[in-house]
């Protein structure tokens, strides 16, 4: 069964394997970073004597700011290359996660979470185009959930880090016992590595190759037709001029004449809008189901069911695995059953989860409800980001699916400030979990419907 499940790895050429393995890996490094942080929240209230909702605003601005990053990188992935694009990426948000270990104060550790986010939020767009467009159009549903469930790693990883090095970080004295977050912030700089393992490793994408070669052979002289439009996709005009790929020296803006950016721009936006819309609301659903059942649960079992840092640590480590092995299994079932049907049904079966995740009694059972609770979270999630290739038009591939990602995680991104407010105003944070997951199950199935089955579509070009 192992076998054949894993089997289109072994089609795979080595190009291809680097590729998706530095795509994995810069999106599980980039979750771990963001999840030392989930599991901190009472550390830091603890050092900087604020509230739980107070720290819960470092997880709003990391949302709230990764659209910015996901216009941003996209841009530059669509005009200078994905490859490079990801190495900037990782080493934006390795650097900023190190700065967050010095912050004197909850406003300046609020500042660097929100630049955090703008360089995390260009990590999943960028990185799921450089994946797709190397990998083959057999067993993409499988990739999908292998590539998606990176994020469940790296919350499995920060869950590890969280349960075995708070304790002895925090009795090295740095800052009061309560300092042990800063000592986990630095080892969330780790990351940076992967520059080098991509530099030396990873080609780039063979289809922005491609369309780097016809925009070339475009602005040859004599060569006929205009550079298209659609190189920097919802950012920008067609590149050109001295230095940028695909432009040839010394050439002027009248000699291979094409729409400018604002004109690019709403072009796009006429052509894509209905698509980009829809890929809006779906991701809002999506956001609002994990970052609801994931962000506040760590402090809801310390806070609510008194666990230990490595009791805590050790729930999380389970609960992932359960997401890892429900992202890929929904994610290889949608190869069979449809993109759609594979994510209505997970969704749906959050909800019977609802009474062993959020009203347990004990910390044994709450683990159980976790682990049902984030297989179907993240079995849905197994199939984003094949679902989200598939509809994105060819030219706006590394913007397209990571802005409509990002702007559904901004419509969410106070879901987590919200949660603590009211768990703080009710004194449980059981009923704002469970309530949480019945509404956005059945709205996320519901955006679903809507959709279109794109399985299979044609990612080459």
């Amino acid at each position: 069964m192992l076998k054949r499940l894993f089997a289109p790895f072994r089609s795979l050429t080595s190009p291809q394997r680097h590729a998706f393995l530095a795509c994995f890996l810069g999106w599980s490094l980039d979750a771990f970073d963001y999840f030392l942080l989930v599991f901190c929240v009472p550390a830091i209230s603890a050092d900087f004597h604020a509230k739980t909702s107070a720290v819960a605003e470092a997880l709003f601005l990391t949302l709230a700011f990764r659209p910015v990053g996901a216009f941003l990188f996209g841009a530059l992935a669509e005009r200078y290359g994905r490859r490079p694009t990801l190495m900037l990426n990782i080493a934006c948000y390795s650097v900023l996660e190190l700065a967050c270990a010095f912050s004197p104060s909850l406003p300046v550790l609020l500042v660097l979470r929100a630049l955090f986010g703008i360089a995390m939020g260009g990590e999943w767009g960028v990185g799921a185009a450089l994946a797709f467009e190397s990998l083959p159009r057999e067993g993409r549903g499988f990739f999908s959930g292998i590539l998606q469930e990176g994020y469940a790693a790296g919350y499995l990883v920060a869950a590890a880090a969280y349960g075995l090095l708070f304790a002895p970080l925090s009795a090295l004295g740095w800052h009061g016992h309560a300092g042990g977050w800063r000592g986990l912030f630095v080892v969330g700089a780790m990351p940076a590595v992967l520059i080098v393992y991509i530099g030396r490793k990873v080609e780039e994408s063979p289809a922005w190759l491609e369309q780097r070669a016809a925009r070339s052979a475009r602005l040859l002289p004599g060569a006929p037709g205009q550079v298209p439009n659609s190189v920097s996709g919802l950012v920008s005009g067609p590149a050109s001029g001295p230095g940028s790929p695909g432009g040839s020296s010394g050439t002027s803006p009248a000699e291979h004449p094409g729409p400018r950016t604002s004109s690019s721009f709403a072009h796009n936006l006429r052509t894509y809008g209905g698509t980009f819309l829809f890929l809006v609301l779906l991701m809002a659903g999506f956001n609002a189901l994990s970052h609801g059942t994931q962000d506040l649960y760590p402090t809801f079992l310390i806070k609510q069911h008194h666990a230990s840092a490595g009791q805590a640590g050790t729930i999380g480590i389970l609960y992932n695995v359960g997401a890892i092995v429900g992202g890929v299994l929904f994610g290889s079932l949608s190869e069979r059953f449809g993109r759609k049907r594979a994510i209505i049904t997970a969704a749906l079966l959050t909800i019977p989860a609802i009474p062993l995740y959020a009203f347990s009694h004990s910390l044994a059972m709450l683990a159980v409800g976790a682990v049902l609770m984030q297989f179907m979270v993240q079995g849905a999630w197994g199939v984003v980001p094949a679902y989200l290739s598939e509809l994105s038009p060819g030219p706006v591939r590394a913007t397209f699916p990571g802005l409509a990602y990002q702007l559904g995680n901004l419509l969410t991104s106070r879901n987590s400030v919200a949660q603590a407010a009211i768990a703080e105003r009710i004194g449980s944070f059981a009923p704002v979990l469970g309530v949480t997951v019945l509404i956005v199950a059945c709205y996320l199935a519901l955006v679903t419907s809507f959709g279109r089955e794109a399985k299979g579509a044609n990612l080459s070009g």
